[in-house]
């Protein structure tokens, strides 16, 4: 995904090493449904804030 998509979080999954740039909306599914490739449960630990490009 591209800074177009809105993307705020950097997801890396625990268990797979699977990692997405995902916006606030797919992290709480993410969060609620778990990895979309492994399904392992997935916790807010598993995201990182992305910095904004327009961020001083």
């Amino acid at each position: 995904m591209s800074s177009e998509t809105g993307a705020e979080y950097a997801f890396l999954c625990p268990a797979c090493g699977e990692s997405l740039e995902v916006n606030d909306s797919m992290k709480q599914a993410l969060i609620q449904k778990g990895c979309i490739i492994c399904g392992t449960t997935v916790t807010d630990g598993a995201f990182t804030r992305i910095s904004s490009p327009d961020s001083p």
